[in-house]
């Protein structure tokens, strides 16, 4: 992980390094953190402006995710709110709630790191501050749904936006299940002494 690395959970001053993070190319700058949140249709109406305009909104009412900042310069963002802020996970088979699965864990759904930054271990920090938002905000479990590269090798850094098992098991999370050969749902609990 990176030492000088610094995550902090964004409010309303921190829109500029949002933008920073997630750029005008490529695919962060298409969907801005919307596609757990927007039914499809809304989704496939939606301009990057207008989504872009929505992740605004939803910083500006609350905290939806951590930023990773490196000597001063944007990095990295990560989102993480209540399960029931991302309807889509409802809706997927990978996501959706089991009779045994806590009803409204916190969900770490995106990872954002400019690509001059990668491989330095940012994804590790921003899952840390991820948990520990979450933790602040009265959560007593964190979910993630990442990818196995291990089970596929080709996966693009864009397909890679969920982290991937080995991040979130470096951070402590466990395998709850395989809901594909590629995904994983994973789950760490946490307690106020953490």
């Amino acid at each position: 992980m990176v030492d000088d690395v610094v995550i902090r959970s964004v409010d309303a001053g921190s829109w500029e390094d949002i933008r920073t993070v997630f750029g005008t190319v490529g695919d962060p700058s298409g969907c801005w953190c919307q596609w757990f949140k927007l039914p499809r249709s809304a989704w496939d109406g939606g301009t990057r402006a207008d989504k872009a305009e929505l992740l605004h909104a939803q910083v500006d009412a609350g905290s939806p995710g951590v930023l990773a900042v490196l000597d001063g310069e944007p990095v990295g963002w990560a989102a993480v709110e209540p399960y029931t802020a991302y309807p889509s996970l409802a809706r997927s088979p990978i996501t959706r709630r089991r009779e045994d699965d806590p009803a409204d864990p916190w969900a770490v759904t995106c990872f954002v790191v400019r690509p001059e930054f990668r491989r330095r271990g940012i994804a590790g920090a921003l899952l840390a501050g991820a948990v520990g938002h979450a933790r602040d905000r009265g959560a007593t479990v964190v979910e993630g749904y990442p990818v196995d590269p291990e089970q596929r090798p080709s996966l693009s850094a864009a397909e890679r936006y969920h982290g991937t098992v080995a991040l979130f098991r470096d951070a402590g999370f466990a395998v709850v299940r395989r809901p594909s050969a590629t995904r994983a749902l994973m789950r760490r609990g946490l307690s106020s002494t953490e």
